[in-house]
């Protein structure tokens, strides 16, 4: 799965290219780690207008941090990008690109010092992590205030695994957990790479059950979901629609 190329601000990238030696055999794909299911109750139907109301609400006009988790393919940067496009002005950091050639989990000191804390030290965020000096990767990680008279210009949203870690939700305003199914969620990871690379969908599957290896006990550890602000359904959405389906933590319960 092709890394090497720099993706647009916003954009869903691929796993890390660090993929471990994986055996496998060629007649079926081999298991994957997951999340246990999780049953969140009840679901309501709301807009994505009204969240970024929400989201606006909290902050107050002062610039804000909003965070985006969830396990891979669970619709998290879909969800991010929707939002973003709902809060004009917001900016949208993915923490793939943080991660880029570093480390798929330990990346919380670059995030703080390269993105977040320029941020809320009114500064714009022009950052080259280690991975893309490193790799001499083109470009940098941005984040700019445009325009102070947009409602959403001092709203950075960051979204990727492992967003919602503590190192991050303590200075968060607003926190989303988005969870799907986790067959869907592979499902979603090996229609999604099949041909990055040339990889088959054998290789993707491999790949990935590495990869879950590191993202399963990290989530288990950090547990996003228990101080959510809000939990999004990622099988509800419709990328091009405004609607999603939503838990509100305060008003029910969740089953491991």
């Amino acid at each position: 799965m092709a890394q090497d190329a720099p993706t647009a601000q916003g954009q869903e990238t691929s796993i890390p290219d660090e993929r471990p030696d994986v055996e496998h055999p060629t007649d079926a794909l081999p298991r994957t780690l997951a999340l246990p299911v999780m049953t969140f109750e009840p679901w309501t139907t709301t807009t994505i207008t009204e969240i970024a109301d929400l989201v606006l609400t909290r902050a107050g006009g002062a610039r804000a941090l909003v965070l985006v988790d969830g396990t891979g393919g669970s619709g998290k940067s879909t969800f991010a990008r929707r939002l973003a496009r709902h809060i004009d002005g917001a900016a949208l950091v993915s923490t793939d690109d943080v991660s880029w050639h570093l480390h798929p989990t330990r990346w919380a000191r670059e995030m703080l010092e390269g993105v977040v804390q320029p941020w809320f030290a009114g500064d714009d965020v022009d950052y080259r992590p280690p991975g893309w000096v490193a790799k001499g990767r083109e470009g940098s990680i941005t984040a700019t205030q445009s325009d102070p008279h947009r409602a959403g210009d001092g709203v950075l949203i960051i979204e990727g695994v492992g967003a919602g870690r503590h190192a991050l939700a303590d200075l968060a305003t607003f926190l989303v957990w988005v969870s799907t199914d986790p067959a869907l969620a592979r499902e979603r990871i090996l229609v999604r790479d099949i041909g990055i690379d040339g990889d088959t969908r054998e290789e993707v599957a491999a790949f990935l059950a590495g990869w879950m290896e590191l993202e399963v006990p990290f989530l288990l550890e950090e547990a996003p979901w228990e101080r959510a602000d809000l939990i999004v359904d990622g099988a509800s959405q419709d990328p091009d629609g405004d609607t999603v389906r939503i838990h509100h933590p305060a008003e029910g319960h969740h089953q491991p």
